[in-house]
């Protein structure tokens, strides 16, 4: 049992990490949707073609808005997973082109906060199939 002050404790490191969270997502999302010459380079880099970068600059977009809205827990639960997902694929393709930490570590810092964010989430923004 999480005791009133581990509650507000676990409040605070939500919400920090939850809004530094959705900044990095929609910083890049809209570097993506914009085709910023450096994201069209790196995408280039990584393999994958151009029209992905509009694909996933949506997405993260769509994700913020799902983790900051209230309610929806089923719809929080998916849109971490989309993070992990696309965070966890953008580390390993990084590592297969033998990129540079520092090119890597944009994706690095993105999924520690989305982990962080995902584990401190209150009790009312956690899918129960309890409900």
């Amino acid at each position: 049992m999480e005791t009133k002050k581990t509650q507000k404790r676990n409040t605070i490191i939500y919400w920090i990490f939850t809004l530094w969270m959705s900044l990095g997502m929609v910083s890049t999302a809209v570097v993506q949707l914009l085709r910023h010459k450096d994201e069209v380079a790196n995408f280039t880099n990584l393999g994958y073609p151009l029209y992905l970068m509009t694909i996933i600059g949506i997405w993260k977009i769509l994700g913020v808005i799902a983790v900051l809205i209230p309610k929806f827990p089923l719809l929080k639960e998916w849109a971490y997973a989309g993070f992990f997902f696309v965070m966890s694929g953008a580390i390993i393709s990084h590592i297969i082109v033998n990129d540079s930490f520092s090119k890597i570590l944009p994706a690095v810092l993105l999924f520690v906060l989305v982990i962080i964010s995902w584990y401190f989430r209150p009790v009312d923004r956690k899918f129960s199939v309890n409900h």
